[in-house]
């Protein structure tokens, strides 16, 4: 599989998820432990694992906006994944598949883990692998997209990290012209990215409550 193929799947919108809904995160919390509900982290992670196109919007953004309420994700300042990164960074694609699939077992939604496995898939021409993992990265990346429309302060982009705003800047296809004013608001940091007249809001969550 070529390499600029590769990219093309990766910024290329996904259209299903237009849904924009304003999210209630103590509800998500909420229906994550709950064994009843159908938002259940075990159920949901199930269908994730195996049959991602099946999970709805609001599936999707109860496991993407969900992972704010765990305390077992990967972070990127983790020696685990700081060895992933550097495996990656040196082209080391198998060490980078032995690797983050146990990154991947432990935090299946990082969207981090996924793209590094992406690129190693591609690279050793697994597409099987690489379709599975890639069905993942967009029903995540369009829970981001349906959580607003990035047009006004009210309706922002929401995401969990400053690395996923930037794998949403990407998908987006908003280069190095655009600039960035930040403001904090209630429960996270609002990023502006302006070029000329055109603005998109991005709101990187920090949840406590």
């Amino acid at each position: 599989m070529k390499y600029h193929f590769f990219l093309l799947l990766l910024l290329v919108s996904v259209f299903g998820f237009s849904q924009k809904s304003k999210i209630d995160f103590k509800a998500v919390e909420k229906d994550l432990k709950n064994d009843k509900s159908p938002y259940n982290y075990d159920k949901l992670i199930f269908k994730y694992k195996a049959y991602p196109r099946s999970l709805d919007t609001i599936e999707a953004q109860h496991l993407y906006y969900g992972r704010n309420f765990r305390k077992d994700v990967v972070s990127t300042t983790d020696e685990d994944f700081k060895t992933l990164a550097e495996a990656f960074k040196t082209g080391n694609f198998d060490e980078c598949i032995k690797q983050g699939k146990v990154l991947y077992e432990k935090d299946p939604t990082n969207l981090d883990v996924l793209l590094i496995l992406l690129k190693a898939y591609d690279s050793k021409k697994d597409g099987d692998n690489f379709m599975h993992h890639l069905s993942q990265f967009r029903i995540l990346t369009d829970a981001i997209k349906s959580s607003g429309d990035g047009k006004t302060e009210k309706m922002p982009y929401l995401v969990n990290s400053v690395g996923d705003e930037y794998i949403l800047l990407n998908i987006l296809n908003l280069g190095k012209d655009y600039t960035r004013g930040s403001k904090s608001v209630r429960d996270g940091i609002l990023d502006i990215w302006e070029k000329d007249n055109d603005k998109v809001y991005i709101k990187v969550l920090y949840i406590d409550y």
